[in-house]
């Protein structure tokens, strides 16, 4: 009889901790699709202020990094303060940022809305991602990591679609308006947190924060930019931050984090993955008027499909990483990548019926890699540094979508149509672009075979159900 209760109130616990994971998925849609859907927007915000497009690309560009360094900073917070404290915080500073912005009257005060709105949002992926490691056992969070992977991809995918439908038939001060939806599931996320006190242990070193916040905000900028200062100043603040770490008692981010075995090289085999698809993101529409003169609407028609795959099948990516491990898991997704990609490549100039044909080869497995290479950077990161550890992996990521954006958008102002040896059709510079894409996705598997396939975690089912009976 005991058995069977402990069953059921364990049974309850499960269901319990999900309803905590949906509610987070709810206000990680709202965080990520605001770092895309107010793309569609800029030569409104342009046009209404009187700028440049460069100038008014400032509202993404500021978002984009002061998001990717919050997930790093909330991550490292999280090691220390209570999760909740946190998450109420942040979701209250993206709401008040939200109002602002419906309510600015010059673009300056627009500019700082969007700033705030990334202060605030830049909690959710870095706390999502703490959720599947403290509240669930490790056969579990595969499955997790799927649900959250699959709510990223559809988001990223939705928001130019949902950016362009607020814009057109209302005014693209709506967007922030409709971003005021987020906070609606906090009440419910605070009631599902446990009660947790602040964690006695070092104080955070704030100093080498803002020195890492530097060095990676002038980077990021120096790609986009394309400017050499930019990258200069980066440098420099990455050296000075580097020589902190090794100096102070209590650094922001612990040298030894890079030498656990596989850490730095998860990190890289996500970077590259992330810096394939955000790079197709960012190219396809593109191509798709260039090449094809379909509007705004006719694109997303395009690409609306594979991103409802996506977030349909991403739970059966997580349920993979569980059953089959996830090591089986970035096999299958990268091969998966490099085929969809190497079909782009062959049947870019063609038709954008075979685009849509072709994406879903792309963002469904981005979902599975995401998914596991989630749980595996989660289980190879000792507890007491997990939330700094998993800030580094989102700041990594964002990296590659930031990189990734602005190398492939000046890769494809050139003409590389005679590397396109794939195509059927007419040979594009946009099937060169692709084609390179699809052996970096093939090349990463070697990647994943040199620098995961070794390790013995027993945390992390990686290489299939038999580690679970050897751990």
């Amino acid at each position: 009889m005991s058995s069977q209760s402990s069953k059921t109130e364990a049974g309850k616990e499960s269901a319990s901790s999900m309803k905590l994971v949906y509610a987070l998925c709810f206000v990680l849609f709202f965080s990520v699709m605001n770092g895309t859907m107010f793309n569609v927007s800029l030569p409104y915000i342009a046009a209404e202020f009187e700028l440049s497009t460069s100038a008014a690309s400032w509202t993404i560009t500021g978002y984009t990094v002061l998001y990717a360094l919050g997930s790093l900073l909330f991550g490292k917070l999280a090691d220390k303060y209570p999760l909740k404290r946190l998450i109420t915080f942040g979701l209250l500073l993206f709401a008040a940022a939200s109002a602002l912005g419906f309510l600015a009257q010059s673009f300056s005060m627009v500019l700082i809305a969007r700033l705030l709105q990334a202060a605030g949002a830049s909690c959710i992926p870095a706390l999502v991602m703490l959720i599947p490691v403290r509240y669930f056992p490790s056969h579990q969070r595969g499955k997790v990591m799927g649900i959250i992977a699959s709510t990223m991809a559809f988001s990223s995918g939705i928001g130019p679609i949902a950016g362009g439908f607020i814009t057109g038939q209302f005014h693209w001060t709506g967007l922030f308006l409709f971003s005021l939806a987020a906070p609606v599931a906090l009440p419910f996320i605070r009631r599902s947190l446990p009660e947790e006190k602040v964690r006695a242990g070092e104080k955070v070193d704030f100093i080498g924060a803002g020195v890492l916040g530097l060095g990676v905000s002038a980077i990021m900028l120096s790609v986009t930019q394309f400017s050499f200062w930019w990258l200069v100043l980066g440098i420099a603040a990455m050296v000075i931050f580097i020589a902190r770490m090794r100096k102070v008692a209590n650094p922001f981010i612990r040298l030894t984090l890079l030498r656990i075995p596989g850490f730095a090289s998860g990190l890289l085999i996500s970077f590259i993955g992330l810096f394939i698809v955000f790079g197709i993101f960012i190219i396809t529409p593109v191509m798709l008027k260039n090449v094809f003169a379909l509007d705004a609407q006719h694109i997303g028609y395009i690409l609306f499909p594979a991103a409802m795959l996506a977030a349909l099948l991403g739970r059966f990516g997580g349920k993979m990483v569980d059953s089959r491990g996830s090591l089986f898991t970035l096999y299958v997704s990268f091969v998966a990548l490099g085929v969809g990609l190497l079909g782009l490549s062959v049947f870019s100039g063609v038709s954008p019926w075979w685009i849509l044909l072709c994406l879903p080869l792309i963002n469904v497995p981005f979902t599975f890699v995401q998914a596991a290479m989630a749980k595996i950077i989660s289980s190879i990161l000792p507890n007491n540094e997990m939330g700094v550890g998993m800030g580094i992996y989102n700041l990594v990521n964002f990296l590659a979508g930031s990189i990734s954006g602005a190398v492939l958008s000046k890769a494809i102002e050139f003409d590389w149509s005679w590397a396109n040896v794939t195509a059927v059709g007419t040979p594009l510079t946009y099937g060169a672009v692709y084609m390179v894409l699809s052996i970096m996705a093939l090349l990463n598997i070697g990647g994943v075979y040199g620098g995961l396939a070794k390790l013995t975690q027993p945390r992390d089912k990686m290489a299939g159900p038999a580690n679970e009976s050897s751990s």
